[in-house]
């Protein structure tokens, strides 16, 4: 085996040599003559012809050329083996074509915009081959695979998992038909094992949850309720006149979890790099046949003058140009070296361009939000008190909680209340604030939801209650609620009136079970619900809500929009020069549609339908679509607070080219609905007054931006406030311009709206 190892490391180095050694005879072979063709014979702008360009990385391309860039069918050759042969389209992949590894493995198949994208085949060097549909780089739609271990899938693929209907072969002859979600067994399905025993019923990540029957091949059945944990497993076991009845009924799901034992699914290999990270972007780089234009634009590459790209193996390389000592000083590299370039200008997110494409926008550099609430703040013992009161909820033992939670824990008057003296009690710490009294609400639904959430309780206790004070938004929303930060901007802590609490609790077993249906959900996570009592004459109640931040992003937001579909009085009465990334802006104010690619459109629409479905059953209205864009081209990039702190552990180099990065790739794998979307972004422009056209019309400007969404404001219940609001206003204004509307009809406008706003980008 070893042998075997090292003839094929000898032969991939070899390869490579080769590679680079033609690449190098052949740049001598255009550059030895110093002959310049007369400029009358050289191509002119537009026009196809055949060219043969060496790369200053060490690089290749022969083939069909135009405008100084690859156009056509050709062929590009990287220095570590890699290579790309078929169509391009202004610099990029796009079309038909085959990329191949040295490893041995190849992709060949349809390519958009520099990424695997359409339908294609993928080799693997171990000998997996997927045959499918792709989305920018990934399985995305029907497709089968064959494992080199001898399994087998066909089915649907969501972002390159098992996604949907699939069905799955193991090599030992066991079969898996159903329901698959992540890459796992997950929802309704059926097991045929290789013996003839069978399992029908639920599946919950790759095990059995819930009702499920158990068949063996003489007849014989067992009907229960199936989990692991063995205190929750129910059942009944139905004999067939042959069988050993004893035997088999002693325990059923015992014996089906040692049979799913060796029905392990298949990870199957992983690309450690794609396509689209092997391409440079060619508009930053003027490269012609002859040494004079042997150059770099200044334009596309940092003061350091290196390109910087992945190798076969997810590590940086650095290629280093040819010094351009001119002498001059070069503006923009030196603002590429302060980290305010082009540092976010993915290759990932480089979409094939319709119209004008914009650069150098200028934003309002926004200072970080809130206060920070220090000692004679007047907030300052009820940050304590909230802090201690957490620290003690977060730490208090526990049973282990299981995701299937009975109806008792939804009970309103399903509280703890604990008191906190300051001189400490028997289960709480001494403390400096004054005497007062901590209530936790349904805390077995909030624990449970902070776990299906992915919520780490140690870093959830940490961000609340660490050494870090807590900052105030400096001024309180329209319905009077204070909003607080913690230190690291994860979670926000929003006051609450009486009225919501019990709106929140009264929808809390919906609202448990939609979030646990949907993990994509774009409605606010909720982390916990809690009161603080002042003791004292005064006996005040403070209650507030924990929820997760939607804004927490290594990305700047330059602009975030709360967006509800109504036009009267939604626009900000705010100049122009003070509107910065922490400046809510509304309906009136939006200038843009946004176009969001294929996979992550269907999936928009899929959700906010869903979304909005569960809101309008729980008889709520007047949310908010909150939207927070990050622009990938501005000439402002001020580091925001997370890539300051950070920066000890990045690469300068990052910072100043703004290419794909082995983080980076980590950073793309954590994108998902509603975080992090890459999107296009087109200015639009209304037709007279703002509120006769509530979307403008667009006009083929377009930027590239990242993207963040989420339904906020979801504890508003028309009640008989609201429908007294809505009758009074009707009288003044036009009915279906105000926001205090049915849920039904608020629910439809709503929708309306968000889908003439949000686009699929074709």
């Amino acid at each position: 085996m070893y042998k075997k190892n090292a003839g094929i490391v000898k032969a991939w180095k070899a390869t490579v040599r080769k590679t680079q050694n033609s690449a190098k005879k052949r740049a001598n072979s255009i550059f030895s003559a110093m002959s310049v063709a007369p400029a009358d014979d050289e191509p002119g702008p537009g026009e196809l012809h055949h060219a043969e360009r060496a790369i200053p990385n060490g690089d290749f391309y022969t083939g069909q050329w135009m405008d100084n860039m690859p156009h056509g069918h050709g062929k590009y050759l990287c220095t570590d083996g890699c290579m790309y042969v078929g169509e391009w389209y202004k610099g990029k992949t796009l079309g038909k074509g085959k990329f191949s590894w040295p490893s041995g493995a190849t992709y060949e198949g349809d390519f958009k915009s520099g990424y695997m994208d359409g339908k294609g085949t993928y080799t693997g060097s171990s000998g997996d081959t997927y045959r499918g549909c792709w989305v920018m780089n990934l399985k995305h739609g029907q497709g089968t695979q064959n494992y080199a271990n001898g399994d087998y899938y066909e089915g649907e693929w969501r972002r390159g998992y098992q996604d949907g209907q699939g069905r799955y072969q193991w090599k030992n002859e066991h079969h898996y038909i159903g329901q698959w979600r992540n890459g796992k067994i997950h929802g309704n399905g059926t097991m045929v094992l290789n013996d003839g025993n069978r399992y029908d019923g639920c599946w919950e990540d790759g095990l059995p949850k819930g009702n499920g029957t158990f068949r063996w091949s003489d007849g014989s059945c067992y009907v229960g309720v199936w989990s692991k944990e063995c205190d929750e497993r129910s059942g009944t076991f139905y004999p067939c006149g042959s069988s050993k009845d004893e035997e088999m009924a002693s325990d059923p799901q015992g014996m089906l979890v040692e049979y799913l034992n060796d029905c392990v699914v298949c990870n199957g290999e992983r690309i450690l790099i794609y396509p689209s990270q092997k391409m440079i972007t060619w508009s930053g780089i003027d490269i012609g046949s002859s040494p004079q234009k042997l150059m770099v634009s200044r334009k596309g590459i940092d003061g350091n003058r290196r390109l910087k790209r992945l190798s076969v193996d997810g590590k940086v390389s650095n290629s280093s140009f040819d010094s351009m000592n001119d002498g001059s000083t070069n503006e923009g590299s030196s603002r590429n070296r302060k980290g305010i370039g082009s540092r976010h200008h993915h290759q990932r997110h480089d979409f094939e361009r319709k119209g004008k494409r914009q650069s150098n926008l200028r934003f309002q550099p926004a200072n970080r939000q809130g206060v920070t609430i220090s000692k004679g703040h007047k907030n300052y013992e009820l940050m304590l008190n909230l802090q201690l009161g957490i620290r003690h909820s977060v730490g208090r033992p526990a049973p282990t909680t299981t995701l299937d939670l009975k109806s008792s824990v939804f009970d309103p008057k399903e509280k703890i209340w604990t008191k906190f003296p300051p001189e400490g009690s028997k289960y709480t710490p001494p403390h400096q604030s004054s005497d007062f009294k901590w209530k936790d609400y349904c805390p077995v639904v909030f624990r449970t939801l902070r776990k299906l959430f992915k919520v780490d309780p140690a870093d959830y206790m940490l961000s609340i209650c660490g050494n870090d004070a807590l900052r105030e938004l400096s001024s309180p929303g329209k319905s009077g609620s204070f909003f607080y930060l913690t230190y690291d901007d994860r979670y926000m802590i929003k006051t609450m009136k009486k009225a919501e609490v019990k709106v929140l609790l009264r929808m809390l077993p919906a609202y448990y079970k939609h979030v646990r249906s949907f993990e994509n959900t774009l409605v606010t996570k909720f982390y916990g619900l809690h009161c603080v009592r002042l003791t004292g004459t005064s006996q005040k109640k403070v209650r507030f809500v924990i929820m997760g931040n939607l804004f927490c992003s290594e990305y700047t937001i330059h602009r975030r929009f709360d967006l509800k579909g109504s036009s009267h009085g939604r626009i900000t009465d705010k100049p122009e020069a003070e509107i910065d990334g922490t400046t809510t802006l509304k309906d009136l104010d939006l200038n843009y549609i946004f176009r969001l690619q294929k996979i992550w459109f269907q999936d928009f629409c899929r959700q906010v339908d869903k979304d909005c479905d569960f809101l309008e059953q729980e008889r709520i209205m007047d949310y908010s679509l909150l939207v927070g864009l990050h622009f990938q081209e501005t000439s402002d990039r001020e580091p925001n607070r997370l890539d300051s702190q950070d920066s000890g552990s990045r690469d300068p180099d990052y910072e100043a080219d703004g290419q794909f990065t082995e983080q980076d790739s980590g950073r793309w794998a954590s994108i998902r609905l509603g975080i992090n979307l890459p999107a296009r972004a087109e200015r639009t422009v209304r037709q007279g007054e703002p509120e006769a056209q509530l979307v403008g019309e667009p006009t083929g400007e377009l930027y590239d931006v990242i993207i963040f969404i989420g339904i906020i404001d979801i504890l508003q219940h028309y009640d008989i406030s609201k429908k007294l609001e809505h009758a009074y206003k009707s009288f003044q204004y036009d009915p279906s311009s105000i926001s205090a509307v049915d849920p039904k009809q608020y629910s439809k406008r709503f929708r309306d709206f968000i889908f003439r706003i949000f686009v699929e980008d074709t």
